[in-house]
């Protein structure tokens, strides 16, 4: 007989996507999200401001701001589908702790990047979060013998493969972050999960 589990609601992720939510509409009524340099004035990556000025809430800030609708829409979808495993495998303060070192981890792997290859441009986006919460998932299904919940470590790497050709073959896309945020998330969930004991 097939046994059905109770989910437990993932309350960190959910606010989360909240937070992204609200604060791209609040950006909406100030003027197009496609704007750079209205996001520039509202926190987004923007490596000579946080150099040069010290301005290090946009590695934190950026990770709330969306270029376009579409942008928003399509980060949001991915986090509201695969964050709450992660969150239900780690629990709410490590996933919490979790999610902004690996999106400002990976906006600073970026950001040196950028600067070293002196391609000075304005970024922003949860993406590298998104895929260090990918990359925690491709870890803790590993670790379950491939399969955690409802997905499965086939489902996970195809969905790098698409993510990462769709960066790729696109322009403006910050692969750097994409790349570094799912290496990211690897090596901190083999830090933060641990695979749960069975009871017989």
């Amino acid at each position: 007989m097939k046994q059905f589990y109770y989910k437990k609601r993932a309350y960190v992720n959910i606010t989360i996507i909240v937070v992204n939510v609200l604060y791209f509409l609040f950006l909406e009524l100030k003027g197009p999200t496609e704007d750079l340099d209205l996001l520039k004035r509202y926190g987004a990556m923007y490596a000579p401001l946080v150099v040069e000025q010290g301005e290090y809430y946009r590695i934190f800030t950026s990770m709330f701001i969306h270029i376009g609708f579409s942008h928003l829409l399509n980060n949001m979808i991915i986090l509201f589908v695969l964050g709450d495993n992660l969150e239900r495998a780690l629990g709410e303060i490590k996933y919490f702790i979790f999610y902004f070192v690996c999106g400002a981890g990976a906006n600073i792997i970026s950001m040196l990047i950028s600067i070293q290859s002196n391609r000075l441009t304005v970024s922003a986006g949860a993406s590298g979060a998104i895929f260090g919460v990918i990359g925690g998932l491709i870890y803790a299904v590993a670790v379950n013998k491939g399969r955690l919940e409802d997905l499965s470590s086939r489902q996970l790497i195809m969905l790098v493969i698409c993510s990462l050709y769709y960066g790729f073959t696109g322009t403006g896309v910050d692969n750097a972050a994409h790349i570094s945020g799912l290496i990211l998330g690897i090596l901190l969930a083999a830090v933060f999960y641990r695979k749960p004991s069975r009871l017989e």
